[in-house]
This record gives structure tokens, C-alpha cells and sequence, in this order.
């Protein structure tokens, strides 16, 4: 069997979010949200996977099946509960994180802020408000001990073009199937001079920095004017985003699906295709299109393929998707495109947001009463890949 190399140094690895794995994240908005009367989400997140007390033995699961990198996110409502005051321990835990990672050989990969935020930064106006691009530079300026040794690679917000369209104010329930919201325009414009002043901090301190983006490769369905309306659908969601990153250190990529585009707009999910827990078409070569969306938006800006993943309680499809996705960004590198790593969703199965904990997008499984850890096949197969650095052939 012949196996198809990637380039030396490639980073494997699997991302997680700390509202979605830790636990006990009251001080975020999200956990005011949930627990309200009239919340929309599912269930509360609660004490999810408990990741923030048994961060060491999932840095360890990682390491021992082979990957060499783990993005998780820092979370900016527990270093600064309330407006002002800084968490010396919860700096501290952090920096336990970081220095975990380094002792089992594993790239740390951070991200700043991944959707939520304090509740007073919500209270006080959120995105929308003046001085957030001021607050979010001060988070940074104050998390700075959390990445400045040992870590060379640094996200500063998690889709901003989803959390502006999150931000945007429509009822998603009202929106035509596989619609995504209008994005709140003064919101997109405060993360992006948010990201800006983030930048600035870390290059400062030596780290390479970028944000990440979700692609949706959107694809015109060959009707007169269905290619038109991809731009005008498509540019103010995704590409806006993506040319922002021009000049950055680097681009993460967030890729899981694709998104058919008619005269009229996006299109709901066939009824003949593979559908994930998600709802969302069974689509592997979205990563390999996100790469290249990515790629001549920002002029060659690298990228990282910072989330690719599927929710599924079938396993081997979760490897065929992971397989055929791995094929695309292999094709991508072979085309000349700078991609220097790829970072499974998620390493663990997580609270998916309004969804709750359904959706199981993890290399690894864990009991909700024990939190005892399982690694799943797709976990020691990917595994596999990366220790060998190379995709066999079919």
C-alpha cells in the first residue's frame, strides 16, 4: 500500500471549547442563557465532560493516540468574572493547560475567546458597545502569562461570522431550511477591530496569531443567476471574514458541510442525501474547499484547518467523512497551498450549543455519570494517520 506523505513538521491534532467541555461555566453568558425561563437551548450544559478538573488525562488520551497538537479556548468569564478584576488562579489553571500540553510533546494551540464572553461584558453592551474592542484587548493584555512561553500558535476569536449572525437579531426557527441569519454589521466591524488590537498584543509578544472562520462552501446550483446570488449570500457571511485575515500569521479553517445556492437563496438539505445528527449533508470535500476559499481570499495567507468534524453515532462514517476530508487537504497541499495542520472537531463528545449534548462530534466518548474516558476506532485510526504522518491509499 502506498502512502501519501504530508509535510514534515504537520501539526495533528483536535479541538475543543471550554464552555462546551469544562462545566460550571456560571460567570458566561451562555450559562445565563441557558438557565433562563425562556431559553430556546435544550438542555443546560451543566457539568459537561468536566474537562475542567480532568484536563491532564484528556492532554494524555490525545498524546497517547498520536495527535501532537490540542486547540482548546481559554475562557475569558472566569479570568475576568466581573468587569475589572483579573483571576490570578484561573490564569494559573490556564497556564496548568499549557504547560500539560508541553510535557506530553503536544503543540498547545489557544484560542482567546470561543462565543462566550463574561456577563457583565453582555450586560454592558456586548459587541455592540463602544469600548469592546477596548475590553477584549484588555482580556488579552491580561491572559498574556497563559501563552507567553511554549506556545508559538495563538486564535483570537472563534467565527466571527457566525457570532455576528448569532448577534444578528432574526429568529433562526423563521429562516428557510439551511439559511443562515443576516450578520449584525457593527458587530462584525467591533470583532474585527477587536482582532485587530488582539493581534497587535500578541505579535508584541512573539506569537503568530490569526482568527478562525466558518466556510461554507457554498455552491451555485447552475440556475441563471444562482452564481450572482453566492456572492451576495455568501461575501457578508464568509468572504468578508476571510479577507480580513489578509496578512495575518494565519487562517483557521472551520469546515463541516456545504450550502446549495438558488436565484433565490440558500436551499434546504436534499431529501436524498446523507444527513449527520446535525442535519447537515454528509460533505468531506468541505474542507478541501474551505482550504482554498481561504487561500485566495487572503491573498496566500496560511492555513490551519482548525475544526473539520461530524456528529454522527456511527463511527465508521465518522472515519470515511474524516478520510475523505484528509484526501481534500492532502489535494490542497499538493496545489501549492500553504496548510500547516489539521485539527480534528472535537476531541471530545461536547454540549453542541442550543443543540445540548446530541450531536457527537468526538474522537472520544465519556460517561455523564463517571466521566470515565473512551476512546472510539475512529480515534486510534486517526491516530494512526497521524503518527504515520501519511494517508494510505484506498
Amino acid at each position: 500500500m502506498i502512502a501519501r506523505k504530508f509535510p514534515n513538521g504537520f501539526l495533528w491534532g483536535a479541538a475543543t471549547a471550554a464552555h462546551q467541555i469544562e462545566g460550571n461555566n456560571v460567570n458566561s453568558n451562555w450559562w445565563a442563557m441557558e438557565h433562563a425561563p425562556d431559553s430556546k437551548v435544550v438542555e443546560p450544559s451543566g457539568d459537561a465532560a468536566d474537562s475542567y478538573h480532568r484536563f491532564g488525562e484528556d492532554i494524555r488520551l490525545l498524546a497517547d493516540l498520536g495527535l501532537n497538537a490540542y486547540r482548546f479556548s481559554i475562557e475569558w468569564a472566569r479570568i475576568e468574572p466581573e468587569r475589572g478584576f483579573v483571576s490570578r488562579a484561573e490564569i494559573d489553571h490556564y497556564r496548568r493547560m499549557v504547560d500539560a500540553c508541553l510535557d506530553k510533546d503536544v503543540e498547545p494551540i489557544v484560542t482567546l475567546m470561543h462565543f462566550t464572553v463574561p456577563r457583565w461584558f453582555q450586560r454592558d453592551g456586548f459587541w455592540r458597545a463602544d469600548d469592546a474592542p477596548e475590553l477584549f484587548e484588555r482580556y488579552v493584555e491580561a491572559a498574556l502569562p497563559v501563552v507567553s512561553s511554549g506556545v508559538r500558535y495563538v486564535c483570537t476569536i472563534n467565527e466571527p461570522n457566525i457570532a455576528a449572525m448569532l448577534a444578528g437579531g432574526e429568529d433562526v426557527a423563521n429562516l428557510v431550511a439551511n439559511a443562515m441569519p443576516n450578520p449584525d454589521l457593527l458587530v462584525a466591524d467591533r470583532l474585527y477591530e477587536s482582532h485587530v488590537r488582539a493581534r497587535r498584543v500578541l505579535s508584541g509578544a512573539g506569537l503568530r496569531s490569526g482568527w478562525t472562520v466558518a466556510t461554507q462552501a457554498f455552491a451555485p446550483t447552475g440556475e441563471p443567476g444562482s452564481e450572482e446570488e453566492v456572492q451576495r449570500y455568501g461575501h457578508p457571511r464568509e468572504g468578508w471574514y476571510l479577507e480580513r485575515a489578509a496578512g495575518d500569521d494565519f487562517v483557521g479553517v472551520q469546515a463541516y458541510t456545504r450550502t446549495w445556492v438558488g436565484p433565490g437563496g440558500p436551499l434546504p438539505v436534499a431529501d436524498n442525501v446523507e444527513t449527520t445528527l446535525t442535519g447537515w449533508e454528509f460533505y468531506p470535500p468541505a474542507a478541501a474547499e474551505g482550504i482554498r476559499a481561504a487561500w485566495e481570499a487572503t491573498g496566500h495567507t496560511p492555513v490551519m484547518v482548525t475544526e473539520n468534524g461530524i456528529a454522527t453515532g456511527d463511527d465508521e462514517r465518522r472515519i470515511a467523512y474524516t478520510r475523505g476530508a484528509l484526501d481534500g487537504v492532502l489535494a490542497t497541499i499538493t496545489e501549492g497551498i500553504d496548510v500547516f495542520g489539521y485539527l480534528h472537531w472535537s476531541l471530545l463528545d461536547n454540549f453542541e450549543w442550543a443543540s445540548g449534548f446530541r450531536p457527537t462530534f468526538g474522537l472520544i466518548s465519556w460517561d455523564p455519570h463517571t466521566f470515565q474516558r473512551t476512546p472510539k476506532p475512529s480515534a486510534r485510526w486517526y491516530g494512526g494517520i497521524a503518527r504515520a504522518n501519511a494517508l494510505p491509499d484506498h
